[in-house]
């Protein structure tokens, strides 16, 4: 089930806009604003944000940057600033999608549906984070002009981890993702290919780096 983040300081538009997202077979979280979205981006895996412009504390447009910049997943903003000036900040600052307020209902999720569309044609074989492109299909690792081959396991935790950036997974969650819910072995397991890939990547030569998530797991942040 795909799950959307709805970020608006309106009460009454969350709830509503939660409300019809959820009956159309989606789980939705909220937030009410760019700081509580930016939290929210940090523990759950999000395939999807929603977001209004005018928010207290951290705004639309900088919310939009700082998830184009380390969340390969589609924006929609959604506002009632409807100048075309307004719509082009909204552009640069890297939203998919621009729908003005009022809005049918049905038509945003026309829209959903339709970046759910592009984004899994463009993206479900291959992870782009930071330099680095991590080709699902091929199993390989791409830096520039260089093709690197991990093992397999440390190649799907590594594409598992960036698959969500900032996301934080517990061990055992990585356990049954990557070796199955039948593995017998502990989690000491994660913590080795972890130490492996950080050493292979070393100093952030990949743009990126595995934080150790005390007495939980570990997130990757992609380096600025």
């Amino acid at each position: 089930m795909k799950q959307l983040l709805i970020t608006d300081d309106d009460y009454n538009s969350r709830v509503l806009l939660g409300h019809y997202m959820t009956k159309e077979g989606f789980r939705v979280l909220e937030a009410q604003n760019g700081r509580e979205a930016i939290n929210v981006l940090e523990n759950q895996a999000v395939d999807l944000v929603i977001m209004d412009i005018m928010m207290p504390e951290v705004d639309g447009l900088t919310l939009c940057e700082y998830t184009r910049k380390n969340y390969d997943i589609p924006i929609i903003i959604l506002s009632a600033r409807d100048q075309l000036s307004d719509k082009e900040q909204g552009y640069l600052s890297g939203t998919d999608d621009y729908v003005t307020k009022p809005f049918e209902l049905p038509e945003l999720l026309f829209r959903v549906k339709a970046l759910f569309r592009r984004y899994s044609f463009a993206s479900s074989d291959k992870i782009r984070l930071s330099r680095l492109v991590i080709d699902r299909k091929n199993y390989e690792v791409i830096d520039g002009d260089e093709v690197l081959l991990l093992p397999l396991k440390e190649f799907e935790l590594l594409a598992q981890l960036a698959e969500y950036p900032g996301r934080v997974f517990s061990r055992d969650e990585l356990i049954h993702l990557i070796w199955g819910s039948d593995y017998g072995g502990d989690e000491r397991t994660v913590d080795v290919h972890i130490k492996r890939l950080r050493k292979r990547f070393s100093e952030g030569g990949g743009g990126f780096q595995i934080h150790t998530i005390r007495g939980v797991g570990y997130k990757l942040e992609v380096l600025a």
